[in-house]
């Protein structure tokens, strides 16, 4: 198995996240080197990239967004995974718009963190996300609309005072469109919208 040479490194200020990070990554046969700081994680991609990134977002300093726009004008070659303790719609949609992969929220489930950096690793998350969709035909006229208050930035609280509906019909709009276009999470979503865009 080639897992064993495959190296993660996860940034974040958060002492205690980075050991257990550590602890559950080694276990699964990664090698992990972890950074307290963005500008200290810069300065080891100059010696060798890793094969998957996990980016606090919120940290003294330069935040996770500030890192993301950083890789993306280096061309940064390994997939990012965001990790947080405050996400929400319009972070997703920044991170996703800088190049995340996928974003985590804070406490983990740990597989599910193992599950998703096996699938950054391996690459299958992009080929099987594209391959169930087939154009925004598939949605209605209100789908669409909350799509668009979606990938906009909006809350849902915010999609449902501009649509003039009940936060609970835009979340479960917002529900069927991930069926339909086959998403399994927001990120996903975000990035089959940007990636159909393009």
């Amino acid at each position: 198995m080639t897992d064993h040479a495959k190296l993660i490194h996860v940034v974040d200020d958060d002492a205690a996240v980075l050991d257990a990070l550590g602890i559950i990554l080694r276990m699964e046969g990664y090698e992990v080197q972890g950074f307290e700081s963005g500008d200290a994680f810069v300065r080891a991609i100059a010696h060798r990239f890793p094969d998957c990134l996990l980016l606090d977002v919120h940290m003294p300093g330069r935040s996770g967004l500030d890192i993301l726009r950083v890789l993306e004008q280096s061309r940064f070659p390994a997939p990012v995974i965001v990790i947080t303790g405050q996400g929400d719609i319009p972070m997703a949609v920044q991170a996703v718009k800088l190049g995340a992969l996928d974003f985590l929220e804070k406490p983990f489930d740990v597989d599910r963190l193992i599950e998703r950096v096996r699938q950054a690793i391996d690459g299958a998350p992009a080929d099987s996300f594209q391959s169930g969709f087939a154009g925004d035909d598939r949605l209605s006229e209100r789908e669409a609309e909350v799509l668009a208050q979606v990938v906009g930035g909006a809350r849902d609280k915010e999609a449902a005072i501009a649509l003039g509906i009940s936060p609970r019909t835009v979340e479960a709009h917002r529900k069927s469109i991930m069926a339909k276009l086959g998403a399994r999470t927001l990120a996903d979503l975000l990035r089959i919208v940007y990636s159909k865009r393009r």
